[in-house]
């Protein structure tokens, strides 16, 4: 029985990748001979607080549970506080590993994976570790020594991210694109548009600002929600903690979260609005024309501004600046609307870049390192 670990999560962004290349190595190693037949099993080692859990065990994974610690580039109270639960993390992720008799581990990225890929590395099992944003964050950074040391993989979305990591590093690396998840695979329009109850005619505008809303983009939209509607039928995933109340109706179609009716919304949608973090690969790789709304400011590293600036370079998408507002939200949105050529443009722009978007070779080079295991 060949027992495979992944790790990752804290957001959506670091568990849905990940889930895409478990679907996709499960595929490869059920293969289609008696001969490429494996026994095995995927588990998953994830924040024991959070979203993580309940993401993973929805996709039919089993999950174990480690404290986890943020990383900080700063120095405050909780940095202590956190030090010891990133200590904790990794003895409890160790003593999983171990127990399980893990073959290799697979990192999708943030705070939570370092202690289970420095206890992989403790325990001399290979580590494989993708980074989603242009500039690999401090946890890839950390991760990928281990892969490094334990004969592993680094694996980046984009061509540029390579020169980001030292020299030494970069004969590891291999360039995949995002892993997207299968379901976007079978994105139907119609589905979308039937649960959404509109018709082939209704152009949307998808919102979004991550699984748990983002407070500047709510604003926005209340601020030019009239305009807005006058175009578009808006559908707005706010997250959990609205602090305005605008009645849903025929043009404004507000929810918490939307989980399983996602890319069906997505391939339904005419553009789409939102943040700049991993989840853009999946606008792409639909071929989605995109606005971008950066998370900017001292609480970011700036990782979504060179996502966003990326996809707008390859003409996929407009970035609003940092001191626009409703304004300049309806003129960028109305330009849009009013310019069929261009709207066609990004989305071709769009599809293009999403290509990349499969999990397909990242599950190759595991089922590799599997087969010479």
């Amino acid at each position: 029985m060949l027992n495979i670990a992944f790790t990752g999560g804290g957001t959506g962004g670091h568990i849905y990748p990940g889930l895409a290349v478990a679907a996709e190595l499960k595929k490869q190693l059920s293969g289609s001979l008696p001969a490429n037949r494996f026994e095995f099993r995927i588990f998953w080692i994830g924040s024991s607080a959070g979203m993580d859990r309940s993401i993973v065990e929805e996709a039919g994974i089993e999950f174990f549970g480690v404290p986890s610690g943020k990383l900080r580039r700063y120095f405050s109270l909780r940095t202590i506080i956190d030090f010891f639960k990133v200590i904790r993390g990794y003895f409890a992720a160790r003593k999983i590993l171990k127990k399980q008799k893990a073959c290799l581990l697979f990192s999708k990225g943030g705070f939570v994976s370092v202690p289970p890929c420095a206890a992989a590395k403790s325990l001399k099992i290979p580590v494989f570790t993708h980074e989603s944003d242009f500039s690999p964050g401090l946890a890839t950074r950390i991760n990928a020594r281990y892969a490094a040391f334990t004969g592993g993989k680094i694996f980046t979305a984009y061509e540029d991210t390579v020169n980001r990591f030292p020299e030494k590093f970069r004969s590891c690396i291999t360039v995949t694109g995002n892993p997207v998840r299968n379901i976007f695979h079978e994105a139907d329009p119609a589905k979308g548009r039937a649960f959404l109850n509109v018709n082939e005619e209704t152009r949307i505008l998808l919102v979004l600002g991550g699984s748990q809303g983002a407070k500047e983009i709510n604003d926005l939209v209340r601020d030019a929600l009239t305009e807005l509607t006058e175009v578009y039928t808006v559908v707005h995933q706010t997250g959990p903690n609205l602090e305005w109340d605008i009645p849903a109706g025929d043009k404004y179609k507000p929810f918490p979260y939307i989980k399983e009716e996602m890319p069906h919304i997505m391939a339904a949608s005419e553009l789409i609005m939102g943040r700049s973090g991993a989840g853009i690969w999946e606008w792409a790789f639909l071929g989605k024309p995109m606005l971008l709304i950066p998370l900017r400011g001292s609480g970011t590293r700036g990782d979504q501004v060179e996502n966003a600036e990326y996809f707008q370079k390859n003409g996929a998408a407009q970035v609003l600046g940092e001191n626009d507002g409703a304004k300049e939200l309806i003129l960028a949105v109305n330009s849009l609307a009013n310019d069929d050529k261009k709207r066609k443009e990004m989305s071709a722009a769009s599809a293009k870049t999403g290509k990349r978007g499969s999990a397909t070779l990242i599950a190759q080079v595991l089922t590799e390192r599997i087969n010479i295991k």
